[in-house]
């Protein structure tokens, strides 16, 4: 895969302001802050300082890497994966289960249910992937158009490795042996009403099948219990919607009557289990332009997500504990 390094910030005179700044910082903790930082961060804070100092370092000198889609896999792992891992560990407790079923290396497609009003289970999926495999593999998500277009979240996106929604891209990453995720069912998944929880939507015309069937990759059925109910949605704006040029705007029991408060998600119990991997390599290469085969592969895929949700649903003790 081509490697793209981040423009330099260096001096032909001498050190450049970040081992400048690196050099100070280091020297007055190690000086007469040293007895006090150890009582406050606790015995070997001096090499978790070197290494955020030194992470800060290439970041200001441009000193690291991004591939040709943008993944920019240290900040993804410093910053993005560790501002996430609280809301994983902590807030919805996510209990992870098959991550064995994840090959350890090369190509394979991760397919999830989507729920949730904001598609927080994709990020929560991330987390649990890279957390709980053994090889810490990076999960490249496959994202709907709105995600590039918002300012700010295009470029989060782009920094940890995710791409738009597309046949191209998708065959394009897991040829060169990455783990994709994608989510078939979309807005219609996300934006469904409370009523709908865990009933999965349409996947549309199974595109996710076909790049997995030219690649000849695994697909690894993925089953999330929890998000359904962080933001129960029992109402659509479907005018302002149209106005704002979203696909929904969610009415809530806690927003918009409490304000900001109201964004907050409900810190539910969540469990991600995921299902043994099916095989496409044993298909014959024209397999990926048969519809027929196409559909009932994404057909069994979609029966396997929604009996394991039926089953996890079954297993858990409450919503929240």
């Amino acid at each position: 895969m081509p490697i793209e390094t981040a423009p330099s910030w260096t001096s032909p005179e001498g050190p450049n302001p970040a081992d400048r700044l690196a050099e100070a910082v280091g020297g007055a903790l190690a000086g007469p802050l040293g007895p006090a930082a150890t009582r406050l961060f606790g015995k070997g804070w001096e090499g978790r300082a070197a290494e955020r100092l030194a992470f800060l370092r290439r970041r200001v000198t441009g000193d690291y890497e991004v591939d040709e889609f943008g993944f920019d896999r240290e900040l993804t792992e410093e910053v993005l994966l560790s501002l996430l891992r609280p809301l994983a560990e902590k807030y919805f407790r996510i209990d992870v289960q098959g991550a064995e079923h994840i090959p350890a290396e090369g190509g394979a497609l991760i397919v999830a249910n989507h729920s949730g009003t904001i598609p927080l289970d994709a990020l929560m999926t991330q987390v649990a992937v890279h957390d709980h495999h053994p090889a810490r593999r990076h999960l490249r998500m496959l994202a709907a158009d709105l995600v590039f277009v918002l300012p700010g979240i295009n470029e989060l996106a782009r920094k940890a490795g995710h791409t738009l929604a597309c046949n191209e891209d998708a065959q394009a990453l897991l040829e060169r042996g990455e783990l994709v995720g994608v989510w078939p069912e979309g807005f219609k998944g996300i934006g469904k009403p409370f009523s709908e929880r865990y009933k999965l939507q349409r996947f549309g015309r199974g595109g996710f099948v076909s790049s997995a069937l030219r690649a000849r990759v695994p697909i690894v059925p993925c089953s999330i219990v929890g998000a359904e109910e962080t933001y129960p949605m029992i109402g659509n704006v479907k005018t302002l919607a149209r106005l704002l040029g979203l696909p929904y705007v969610p009415i809530t029991p806690t927003f918009p009557w409490l304000g900001p408060l109201g964004a907050l998600p409900l810190p539910t119990k969540w469990t991600i289990r995921f299902g043994e991997p099916i095989a496409t390599d044993t298909y014959p290469a024209e397999a990926a332009d048969d519809p027929m085969l196409v559909f009932d592969l994404a057909d069994e895929v979609r029966e396997t997500i929604q009996h394991t949700l039926y089953e996890l649903l079954v297993q858990r003790r409450s919503v929240f504990f």
